[in-house]
């Protein structure tokens, strides 16, 4: 499940980073914008959800496993 969730931010911030690069506008604009409360527990989520799939990923991902 943990694996999932993470991946599932992962997917969620590396779209928003597209949209910023294409076209300046960015998801947490939705939520008021980079200062405001849930725009930064959003950014937070993404950025542990990035550390948590570059520590744990090799081992807990059955897909990248069968491929080793």
């Amino acid at each position: 499940m943990w694996h999932k969730l993470t991946f599932i931010l992962l997917i969620i911030g590396g779209l928003n980073w597209l949209l910023v690069g294409l076209a300046g506008w960015d998801i947490g604009a939705l939520f008021g914008g980079q200062g405001a409360a849930v725009s930064r527990i959003i950014y937070i989520l993404v950025g542990l959800s990035a550390l948590a799939q570059a520590f744990t990923h090799k081992g807990t991902c059955k897909v990248c496993e069968a491929k080793m």
